[in-house]
C-alpha cells in the first residue's frame, strides 16, 4: 500500500464569536488541511494550526516548508498498520534555517502525519488509538470516554457569572480561566467564578505569555487563595528561563505552552526547572507521535501534563486530540472538541462537539474514525496544491 496523491490546503473558517485572550483577538482561523489517497483508494485527513505567536509559523511557511521537503521520497510503502506507524514516526520535514527549537515545522508536520495515519488507518482498520499502542506502550490505557473541561476566556461580570454557572450546573468538573487580559481584574474576577463554579470545580488558569516576572509572582500570589491548581505560561517565552523563581515565590505549580513546543524545548525546562506540568497540543508539537513521546518525557521526568488544543482547529484536529485522550494514561487536563460551538460550519459529517458535562465518547472507526465532507471543504478553501501525484 503506498501513497498516490497528496495535496495540502489553506482554509480559512469564521469563527462564531471572536476568541480573545491576552496575546490574541480572532474572528476565523486560517488552517492548513493535507488529504491523502493511497493506492487502493483509501483517503486520509490532517490538519495543522500554524500560529506564528506558538511556533513561528504561518500558514503559508508551512505550505512551503511541505513543498520544498520532498515529501514523496521520505515515505515509502507499507503491508500493514504498525509498517505505517513506523515510517511515520521517522517521517521528517526539511529543518528550518534558524530553529534552535526544532518546532517552526510543527503544524506543518503534524498535517501531513495526520492524513497519513488516517489513511492507513483506513486501509488497515485500524483507529488512531493503536499508535499509542505500538509507540508508547507505557503510556497505553484505553478509555472508553473522555470529559473535557470548560473554558472561560475574556468574560467578566454577569457573562462570567452565567457561563461559571452552566458549567457548574451541566457537571464539568474542571475549568480552564484566561487571565492578563488588559481592562480586567483578574483578582475580582476570579472571586466571582469560583463562588459561582463552586468549591469542587478545579480551576487552572492561563495568562498566555501576559505578565513580567515581578507582575507573575504578585498576581499569582493575589489569586492563589481561589484554590487554583496550575498557571499556564505566565510570562513571555523570552523570560520562561527565570520561572523557577516563580515557582519557589507562589508555591503554585506552572504549566508550559508557548515555551514548550518539542523536545529540546522539555530538555530545557526540564534541567533547568521551570515548570511542573507541559501542556500537550497535537498541532505546535508536530503530530500525534512527537506529541507521545513528549508525555512519555514528562512521565520519565515527574512531570504532569494535560492535552490542550488550538483555538480554532476543525473536526479533524479533535478526532486525533479524542483518540490521544482515550488512549493515554495520567493526563491531568482535557481540551478540546469545541467544534458546534466555535465554528460556524463543520467539516465533517460527524459531530464531534462534547456533550454534558464534557463527556465525549472514544472514537471507533479505523484511522480517525471520522467522514470529512470534501464538499464543505471546497467551501473555505482559500489556496489548494498537489504535493504528490
Amino acid at each position: 500500500m503506498q501513497v498516490v496523491d497528496l495535496e495540502v490546503r489553506h482554509i480559512r473558517l469564521p469563527l462564531r464569536r471572536p476568541v480573545k485572550h491576552a496575546s490574541h483577538t480572532r474572528t476565523d482561523t486560517d488552517n492548513v488541511l493535507v488529504r491523502c489517497t493511497l493506492s487502493d483508494g483509501s483517503v486520509g485527513w490532517g490538519e495543522g494550526v500554524p500560529r506564528d505567536y506558538v511556533t513561528g509559523e504561518t500558514v503559508d511557511s508551512a505550505i512551503a516548508l511541505m513543498r520544498r521537503s520532498n515529501i514523496a521520497a521520505r515515505i515509502s510503502e507499507c503491508q500493514n498498520f504498525e509498517d505505517a506507524v513506523r515510517m511515520v514516526s521517522r517521517f521528517a520535514l526539511d529543518a528550518v534555517p534558524g530553529d534552535e527549537r526544532g518546532c517552526q515545522g510543527n503544524a506543518a508536520r503534524c498535517a501531513v502525519e495526520l492524513a497519513l495515519l488516517d489513511a492507513f488507518g483506513h486501509a488497515f482498520g485500524e483507529p488512531l488509538t493503536a499508535v499509542t499502542r505500538f509507540v508508547a506502550p507505557e503510556l497505553y490505557e484505553l478509555q472508553e470516554q473522555v470529559r473535557y473541561s470548560g473554558v472561560i476566556l475574556s468574560a467578566k461580570g454577569w457573562k462570567a457569572r452565567v457561563m461559571s454557572l452552566a458549567y457548574r450546573l451541566t457537571g464539568f468538573r474542571q475549568c480552564k480561566v484566561k487571565v492578563g487580559i488588559a481592562g480586567h481584574d483578574d483578582v475580582q474576577r476570579l472571586r466571582l467564578i469560583r463562588r459561582c463554579l463552586g468549591s469542587a470545580m478545579d480551576i487552572r488558569l492561563d495568562a498566555n505569555e501576559a505578565w513580567d516576572i515581578a507582575t507573575a509572582i504578585r498576581q499569582i500570589q493575589a489569586l492563589a487563595p481561589y484554590q487554583i491548581t496550575s498557571v499556564e505560561q505566565p510570562v513571555p517565552h523570552e523570560l520562561s528561563h527565570e520561572l523557577a523563581s516563580v515557582r519557589k515565590q507562589t508555591g503554585i505549580p506552572i504549566m508550559l505552552d508557548e515555551s514548550l513546543c518539542s523536545e529540546i524545548d522539555a530538555e530545557r525546562v526540564t534541567r533547568e526547572g521551570l515548570c511542573d506540568l507541559f501542556n500537550l497540543r497535537l498541532s505546535k508539537c508536530g503530530g500525534f507521535l512527537p506529541t507521545l513521546r513528549l508525555a512519555a518525557f514528562a512521565a520519565r521526568h515527574g512531570l504532569g501534563y494535560q492535552l490542550g488544543c488550538q483555538v480554532g482547529e476543525t473536526a479533524i484536529l479533535s478526532a486525533a486530540g479524542r483518540h490521544f485522550a482515550c488512549s493515554v494514561a495520567g493526563i491531568r487536563a482535557w481540551e478540546g472538541s469545541f467544534d458546534r460551538y466555535l465554528h460556524r460550519h463543520l467539516l465533517t459529517r460527524e459531530d464531534l462537539t462534547f456533550g454534558r458535562g464534557g463527556v465525549a465518547p472514544r472514537l471507533v472507526g479505523p484511522g480517525l474514525g471520522i467522514t470529512v465532507d470534501p464538499v464543505r471543504v471546497d467551501a473555505i478553501t482559500v489556496h489548494r496544491e498537489v504535493l504528490i501525484g
